[in-house]
């Protein structure tokens, strides 16, 4: 008899300290929901309230667009590149000296990029030439189209540079308090081009897969995987990984996803996606495929059905790699009206997409409550990009669909798009978030979770329900979130998903974060 009295305050015991636990986070929750309130009166404030916050993921991240354009300056000058100073933009060597490090020779006016480090004026050219930095448009020059620019114009570095800016967006988002990132990103290919000219055109989808694979599609996929090797073994050694001094910043974890210029001819794009599948069913860093490339030009628009069956082949194909697609990143305007009926729903039913990136012109599809229902009914999330849809497509505010995602319950998570081209952070978006929409800590904490909940890491989910975030799985139950030792039970299951390991860490985090926010004043 005493054993079992024993058992049973033993076991009230635990239960006490979960609920104690549990009290204990709901009040800190309470004064960190307070200290954003006191924030909020002042940008300043809100901008270090919401730095220090827990971001989880950034899901929407263009690996070219995020690097710095002072980053691409300092390796075309190491790379021995030129610069045509009235395009400012980056151009190859008529030759180059054997010298360290080499010295090119231009020609054509243009002069070696190493020169702007001795010129304040070319350098600030390029700077905003490469970006988004003091741009004002001009009749025939918008946002978007000096946005999309600037990608021609700070290419050609040399590929060895790729692990420097895995460095430096992951230090960046650890200086945020951020723990993961889904990078776009094009690998190194050979076969891929000489293919996609050799190859001919088939509407039979089976077959022309064949043909390309017969000839040798795969042999790119080592050439991929040597490609991400290389370049985590460059931030690895930056950041000093696995050593006593190692930074912070190694703490973030990244996973890719293969890009799909949609722009090129059909042919390309088809072989593109099939080597895109083909990579992610054979390196598990590779997590998903997307398209990218602006929505209007003239053969995204063309081209789009046909491009949604093309992925909705390769997904009965390869059912397990996970689909992202830039879809209804356009505005009333910038084509024309039938040019929004679809996308958004062509990416959704017809290739499977599992997340959206912008949606903006939800409302000008066919019958858009009902998508919005299916969407939601199907747990399809939506990137939002805040700054990038407002320079780029001229629509934020109320003029933005966010608010509607929310309202019919579509799962929406914030994410950069390319910040280093539009000169921004995660914690900007945020801080965006809140002053435009007033949104409360607990509605920031919802779409934080989101992220995470929508990463497409493997493993089951640390919540027993889709998109709710109130209950853990059996295993984790009686588990208060994010504690530094969960039962066995529930360490074991954590164990089995990486998914739940990150969701865990979030949580740890929000727990340390709200903890600390008790404690902190927004007054002298």
């Amino acid at each position: 008899m005493n054993r079992i009295c024993r058992i049973v305050f033993a076991l009230f015991l635990v239960g006490a300290a979960s609920v104690y636990a549990q009290t204990t986070a709901a009040t800190a929750e309470q004064h960190t929901a307070q200290a954003l309130e006191a924030a909020r009166a002042n940008p300043l404030d809100l901008r270090a309230f919401l730095e220090r916050m827990p971001k989880g993921a950034d899901l929407h991240n263009h690996l070219s667009g995020a690097v710095y354009a002072e980053s691409f300056i300092r390796a075309a000058a190491e790379d021995g590149l030129c610069v045509d100073p009235v395009a400012a933009a980056f151009a190859k060597p008529l030759s180059m000296t054997s010298s360290v490090p080499p010295t090119p020779t231009c020609g054509d006016g243009k002069i070696p990029a190493a020169s702007a480090f001795k010129n304040q004026h070319l350098y600030d050219a390029l700077v905003n030439s490469f970006s988004l930095r003091s741009f004002v448009p001009t009749p025939g020059v918008s946002g978007h189209d000096h946005f999309f620019d600037t990608f021609g114009k700070f290419g050609g570095t040399n590929v060895s540079h790729i692990g420097e800016w895995l460095d430096e967006v992951a230090t960046r988002a650890d200086a945020q308090n951020e723990q993961y990132m889904e990078l776009m990103a094009t690998p190194t290919a050979n076969k891929l081009y000489t293919l996609m000219t050799q190859v001919k055109w088939n509407d039979n989808f089976a077959q022309y897969r064949d043909a390309l694979l017969a000839g040798g599609l795969r042999d790119d996929v080592p050439l991929a995987r040597a490609y991400w090797d290389q370049a985590e073994a460059t931030r690895r050694q930056r950041e000093h990984c696995s050593q006593t001094d190692a930074a912070s910043a190694c703490r973030v974890q990244t996973r890719y996803v293969y890009q799909v210029s949609r722009g090129a001819a059909k042919e390309s794009v088809f072989a593109q996606t099939l080597l895109g599948f083909e990579i992610a069913s054979a390196d598990p860093r590779v997590v998903a495929i997307n398209y990218v490339q602006g929505e209007d030009g003239i053969t995204s628009m063309a081209d789009y059905a046909l491009h949604m069956r093309i992925v909705g082949f390769m997904h009965s194909v390869y059912p397990n790699v996970h689909i992202t697609l830039h879809a209804g990143e356009l505005a009333f305007g910038l084509v024309p009206p039938d040019g929004l009926c679809c996308h958004i729903r062509l990416a959704v039913e017809q290739a499977h997409a599992e997340r959206i990136g912008h949606g903006v012109d939800v409302m000008y599809e066919r019958h858009p409550y009902e998508l919005l229902k299916e969407m939601a009914a199907q747990h399809v999330m939506v990137e939002i990009n805040f700054t990038s849809n407002d320079v780029i497509l001229g629509v934020a505010g109320k003029d933005h669909p966010f608010q509607l995602y929310r309202k019919f319950h579509v799962p929406v998570a914030l994410s950069t798009d390319d910040e280093g081209v539009s000169r921004i952070d995660i914690t900007h978006e945020y801080v965006r978030a809140v002053q435009t929409y007033g949104l409360h800590y607990a509605e920031l904490k919802q779409m934080v979770r989101t992220g995470l909940e929508h990463s497409f890491l493997p493993g089951a989910s640390l919540w027993r329900t889709r998109d709710v975030f109130t209950g853990s799985p059996s295993a984790c139950s009686k588990d208060a979130l994010g504690v530094d030792a969960p039962s066995f039970a529930c360490a074991a299951f954590l164990k089995s998903s990486e998914k739940a390991q990150q969701q865990w860490e979030l949580e740890r985090r929000f727990r340390e974060f709200e903890k600390s926010s008790q404690h902190s004043a927004f007054s002298p």
